[in-house]
């Protein structure tokens, strides 16, 4: 997928509604920073910049595990 910002100002917003922290990603997902780092371990999420123990990683990418992950809930967790 390619990105094409007009300005400066469209890159910043973008940037401020689509890259999340580890932090914000572990409040999006509802998950611990254990399960974050497994799930990146195991490559399930990928993040889109890693340094210096800060990771990037966008939305959609975390939106897409976030569908998986109900679904396998749904799946085996039946009653919750």
């Amino acid at each position: 997928m390619a990105y094409q910002f007009k300005d400066r100002e469209e890159l910043q917003q973008f940037i401020g509604k689509e890259i999340l922290t580890a932090a914000e990603a572990l409040e999006y997902l509802g998950i611990t920073r254990q399960a974050l780092n497994s799930l990146i371990h195991r490559g399930k999420i990928k993040p889109i910049k890693d340094f210096k123990g800060t990771r990037l990683f966008l939305r959609t990418d975390l939106g897409e595990r976030k569908i998986e992950a109900e679904g396998l809930k749904k799946k085996y967790r039946p009653y919750d």
